[in-house]
């Protein structure tokens, strides 16, 4: 069977700071370059990327667990594809994996109108040759951002059923290729409805199409808390963690889905900060991949770096035999 899986942290300030210790950045770059010719190698006739929203897509007025985009445009922000760059979504099959979907008993949203953020664009970007559209490619959005957040057993399940849709195709005529981005450790300053002032969470209920005023004051906002932490302020956001990080990599490697089913939205908070709640993509990337038969995984690094406000991880796997 034609399956592969790339699992990414990704970080908007890649491009905006410079971590202290370069050879941090340069294996994260070695890393997507070397990935980004074993895809364009593999020429994949399907992408199916599991990503989070930063509210530059989803908002708090109607705000799903997880979406399927019928049709999807990048939201612009961080430069990662404009806002008029499609993505190339092959309409019939994001239709069939919805219904395989529905019919495996897991309750999914679905958009002709997706925005889809740097949580899914980047890593198109890095994989693709900056090509949002280069592959046909079906997005999948998973909350991990507005609390309360689905339980990571039910994005498991959700993964599962992208998995017996995979297992659906003629995968004679199919290379299918599985993303999940997002995590690891990391505490970006999303804003919080219950802790900020009436315009900021007007923000975070309805804050489409910003001004470039508007987003720059909010990336400018993170670039300087990724410095402050490089510092060694703690007091801007949640320590990395590769401790919990490494421990993590290890539940993927091991297919260890019971331990991941019971992790829970308030321990992630505690240990990965608010931008660990992400790492749902990697388990529902990783539970499609295993639905198909058992895998092997290969790091291809791991570096804490501050300045990008991110434990960095990126990773492989690939169908025994």
């Amino acid at each position: 069977m034609a399956v592969k899986l790339i699992c990414a942290s990704h970080s908007p300030l890649m491009e905006f700071a410079s971590p202290q210790d370069q050879a941090q950045e340069q294996k994260v770059r070695d890393a997507f370059a070397t990935l980004s010719a074993e895809v364009k190698a593999y020429d994949p006739t399907l992408i199916i990327t599991f990503g989070p929203d930063h509210f530059n897509g989803f908002f708090y007025d109607l705000m799903p667990s997880f979406c399927v985009g019928i049709r999807a445009k990048a939201a612009g922000d961080w430069d990662y594809g404009k806002d008029n760059d499609h993505i190339n979504v092959p309409e019939d099959k994001a239709l069939a994996m919805i219904r395989r979907i529905l019919d495996e008993g897991v309750d999914v949203a679905y958009s002709y109108r997706m925005q889809a953020d740097h949580g899914v664009t980047q890593p198109l970007h890095f994989l693709c040759d900056g090509q949002l559209d280069r592959y046909p490619t079906i997005p999948v959005f998973i909350n991990g951002a507005a609390a309360p957040m689905p339980t990571t057993k039910r994005t498991i399940a959700l993964g599962r059923a992208v998995g017996q849709f995979i297992k659906s195709l003629n995968l004679e005529n199919e290379r299918v290729l599985v993303l999940g981005t997002g995590g690891l450790s990391h505490d970006p300053p999303t804003p919080q409805m219950g802790s900020v002032p009436p315009e900021v969470e007007e923000f975070l209920i309805a804050g489409r199409y910003p001004t470039p005023e508007a987003r720059n004051a909010r990336q400018s906002k993170i670039i300087a808390v990724g410095q402050k932490l490089a510092a060694g302020d703690k007091s801007v956001a949640v320590p990395l963690n590769p401790e919990w990080d490494r421990d993590l990599l290890e539940k993927f490697k091991n297919a260890d889905f019971a331990a991941m089913e019971a992790m829970t939205e308030a321990e992630i908070r505690v240990e990965g900060g608010r931008g660990g709640q992400e790492v749902r993509s990697w388990m529902a990337a990783f539970a499609a991949l295993n639905e198909i038969g058992e895998y092997d995984m290969t790091t291809h690094c791991y570096e804490d770096i501050s300045e990008w406000i991110a434990g960095f991880g990126i990773v492989s796997a690939d169908l025994k035999g």
